[in-house]
């Protein structure tokens, strides 16, 4: 039979998790908000082309996930991982092809570079064990084909190019 203080730390821990769960419910009222102003705001004053990508540059953050997680996957080759890791330090790193201080357009190149080095590791990789790693609300193997045609058909030939070459480089590793 469990003893007064044995019962108060389980109410205690059952509280805390109620309370955890309404936190993490805000937190995602608050996102869902903030990434409804930012779809808007670009919708109404850049376009609807780059409102559609902004769409998709919301999605960094799950794809950057995804990244981290491939590269410590056991499953993954060490060439991937290295691709993976490539790709990682592009994102974090200050120096882009696009500056990331331009909204929404300097995230643009991080997406697509994301998107590009994925589609290569997919192409030697079980897609399970992608699957396995993602966890953003859409399929992942949807966006990832969405984000390459808007790719194709939005951003400058010019910057493709050099994302693709940057993309190669790592890939040759």
């Amino acid at each position: 039979m469990p003893n007064e203080k044995e019962e108060i730390v389980v109410d205690a821990e059952i509280v805390n998790e109620e309370e955890k769960e309404q936190i993490s419910k805000k937190r995602m009222q608050y996102y869902e908000k903030l990434r409804e102003k930012i779809l808007s705001f670009t919708n109404k004053k850049a376009g609807k082309d780059v409102g559609k990508f902004a769409e998709y540059v919301l999605a960094l953050p799950d794809f950057f996930i995804l990244l981290c997680r491939l590269a410590i996957d056991k499953r993954v080759n060490t060439s991937q991982k290295v691709l993976a890791g490539g790709i990682i330090a592009y994102v974090i790193s200050p120096i882009d092809i696009i500056p990331d201080f331009i909204p929404v357009i300097g995230y643009m190149d991080d997406v697509v570079l994301v998107v590009f080095g994925l589609n290569i590791i997919l192409n030697d990789l079980d897609k399970q064990v992608l699957l396995d790693n993602w966890s953003g609300q859409q399929d992942v193997l949807e966006l990832l084909q969405k984000v390459t045609s808007a790719a194709e058909n939005f951003l400058d030939k010019n910057i493709l190019k050099r994302i693709k070459k940057w993309v190669g480089k790592l890939d040759r590793k």
